[in-house]
């Protein structure tokens, strides 16, 4: 694969990248990630199912898991087509267009899981620190305004990508260093001044850093809450109700964290690391979320072992 250094001739192609120097292994590769990407789309249509026909879980927690689980499908729908491209086709080549339009998606989709994820921190802290007013304070239409507030927030807050990056010119490199479009890696290809993407990215980045800082908050106040109780055994049981969620936090935002303090404290580490470690983000934690929210949640847990027992009968 040949990559254009000419400062002549504008880029008509991007080229992704797989794991490096395992191209001759991309067929094997493609199993598991094909598997994982089965699994996570099921995982999480099944969720949505079950909050969808089940009027048990018809209540604010599992309407915002809903809302997660449709983050985590566009998610897995966003990046499937270039890596199936790469690892099952050999097929690198995307066109600037239609990598410009990934990246809308996958940052869209991220933004919203993590204002999902600060939702739910507030469902919690909600339900365990004001639990009389819980079910008159989250209503069935309070909870539908938020859900679409915060999801018009993230478009608002992802629609100059693709503008700034469109009107950038690419004329001297053209290979990516990803599975898949991000914007801070587009941008980098540019051979003409992209000022504006760097403090827009910045500006992005840190709405995400507000998310996790307004989520630890509303666990210490949670913790907090929780030491109050007498009872060590309540105490257990209160806290077993935020375990899914900080799961689903965990698994979201260490991959985002860990490239980053790789970068900034191990510069001359493999490539291989920082790439496995970005494809984690999109291979992961989508695959995990219904996974631990399944094992987690008895209410959905019943009703999946219910299920499979009357299909086996």
């Amino acid at each position: 694969m040949s990559v254009l250094n000419t400062s002549e001739m504008e880029i008509s192609v991007f080229y992704l990248v797989g794991i490096p120097d395992m191209e001759h292994a991309n067929i094997w590769i493609s199993l598991p990630i094909c598997l994982m990407y089965t699994v996570a789309i099921l995982g999480n249509c099944t969720i949505l199912f079950f909050i969808k026909t089940e009027p048990s879980l018809h209540e604010p927690m599992y309407y915002f898991l809903s809302m997660l689980a449709l983050s985590d499908l566009g998610l897995s729908l966003s990046s499937l087509p270039t890596m199936l491209r790469i690892f099952l086709f050999n097929a690198p080549g995307i066109s600037p267009d239609a990598c410009i339009a990934q990246e809308f998606l996958i940052h869209r989709f991220s933004a919203m899981e993590s204002s999902i994820l600060l939702i739910t921190s507030f469902d919690r802290f909600i339900a365990i620190c004001n639990p009389l007013r819980y079910t008159s304070i989250l209503t069935s239409a309070r909870v539908i305004q938020i859900g679409l507030a915060f999801s018009l927030k993230n478009v608002l807050l992802i629609l100059p990508f693709p503008f700034t990056l469109k009107h950038l010119k690419y004329c001297k490199k053209n290979l990516l260093s990803q599975s898949y479009c991000l914007h801070q890696d587009v941008m980098k290809l540019a051979c003409s001044d992209n000022k504006v993407n760097i403090i827009y990215g910045l500006f992005v980045a840190l709405t995400g850093i507000i998310d996790l800082t307004f989520i630890f908050m509303s666990y210490m106040l949670i913790l907090k809450a929780v030491l109050s109780i007498a009872s060590q055994k309540e105490r257990l049981k209160v806290l077993n109700t935020c375990v899914s969620h900080i799961c689903a936090v965990l698994i979201f935002y260490a991959p985002i964290i860990s490239p980053a303090v790789i970068y900034r404290f191990a510069k001359h580490s493999f490539p291989i690391t920082r790439i496995l470690i970005v494809d984690v983000f999109l291979l992961v934690h989508p695959l995990m979320n219904p996974i631990v929210y399944c094992v987690k949640s008895q209410q959905i847990r019943n009703l999946v072992l219910k299920k499979l027992c009357q299909k086996q009968s």
